[in-house]
């Protein structure tokens, strides 16, 4: 009876700590959603959408879960560095953080799972965003804007460079997480950490955000359409696909992101937000979440395909819902039972006693 008691008592806990302040819900919910986004852009075969079609409409999540997700880290970045448990040193933190989110990333690329792991792109936007702790959010913006911008004219070119198609080029487009080019992502970071400067407890702030995100993609997406992308040099600035890097993409998806983040905290203001928890749960780690799918990707293909380098092979094998129900279930009983996620237990453990120690 007293374990009971005392399993009951640390479910509750948990339960309040994911509920209760200073954790906003619905950005779980948001980062969930990301991450089932990213793993069904690994586990299936998109289509390229096409809003005239709704059979295309699962493509949604080809590009714009990863950039959701890249957004969301700015918005954490501002909570963290702005609240009472705030690090002393920001900019340590973020730095040490970053190495170990490289390190993690690059362990995951040793895997020889097909994908582009996200996660060194990660750890340079988190050292990119030290400059950008202590300016103002309207600042943040003009930088956000700026960025997505210019950045789009100066990539054709430099992934054009036959650098690339070296053995060097391929070691740093791994080691550099360039299939998600830092220099214009960073302009998702900082549109989220302007986000979250907002004061996000209040509604009215929230439906603004959300209605300037959906007018902001919906522009894109209709220029998209209305003045398709011509060839050439222009054609690849002026692109909306999904890791195109084009001005369009850039727009539609940063807006898309924003609207999604605002939405959820909006829904987690409302009793569904009990309806969405293994979600949440999901998205209160999601580090760990995104780390299993790729340890369990590469153990099950090895297994099944005697190798964990073929895409198609896996993908085959219909790996989509038992993998995400998996991790589902399993960061849902981690979170009542556990609390926080290994993963970020342990990049916070590193990160934040060196960060702290240094500013002393």
């Amino acid at each position: 009876m007293a374990a009971a008691a005392a399993v009951a008592d640390r479910v509750v806990g948990n339960l309040r700590r994911l509920d209760g302040p200073p954790r906003i819900p619905g950005l779980d919910l948001a980062r969930g959603l990301a991450v089932i986004g990213m793993l069904a852009a690994h586990l299936f075969t998109l289509p390229e959408i096409d809003w005239t079609d709704p059979v295309t409409w699962g493509g949604i999540v080809g590009g714009r879960s990863s950039i959701l997700f890249a957004t969301l880290a700015g918005v954490s970045i501002s909570i963290v560095t702005a609240g009472p448990r705030a690090p002393r040193a920001p900019g340590r933190w973020l730095a040490w953080r970053a190495l170990v989110l490289w390190v993690i990333g690059i362990a995951l690329i040793l895997t020889g799972v097909p994908v582009y792991v996200i996660l060194p792109a990660y750890a340079i936007l988190f050292a990119a965003a030290i400059p950008f702790v202590r300016v103002r959010t309207a600042t943040l913006w003009v930088w956000a804007v700026a960025v997505a911008l210019i950045v789009p004219w100066l990539l054709p070119p430099i992934e054009a460079a036959p650098f690339w198609d070296t053995a060097p080029g391929e070691a740093v487009f791994l080691l550099t997480g360039w299939a998600y080019p830092a220099p214009l992502w960073l302009a998702f970071l900082l549109a989220g950490m302007a986000v979250g400067r907002l004061d996000l407890a209040r509604a009215g702030v929230l439906w603004v955000t959300a209605g300037a995100g959906l007018v902001t993609a919906a522009v894109a997406e209709t220029l998209a359409v209305v003045v398709p992308a011509p060839d050439g040099y222009l054609g690849q600035v002026w692109r909306a696909s999904g890791h195109s890097g084009g001005i369009l993409e850039v727009w539609g998806s940063g807006g898309f992101a924003i609207a999604i983040i605002a939405l959820c905290v909006l829904l987690c203001r409302t009793i569904l937000r009990a309806v969405v928890l293994p979600i949440r749960t999901l998205g209160a780690m999601p580090l760990t979440a995104y780390s299993a799918q790729i340890v369990v990707w590469a153990v099950w293909a090895l297994i099944a395909l005697g190798t964990t380098s073929d895409l198609f092979g896996f993908r085959a094998l219909n790996p989509f819902w038992p993998m995400t129900l998996g991790i589902i279930a399993a960061c849902f009983a981690w979170a009542l039972l556990l609390g926080r996620g290994p993963l970020e237990r342990l990049v916070d453990t590193v990160s934040r006693p060196r960060a702290d120690r240094l500013a002393r």
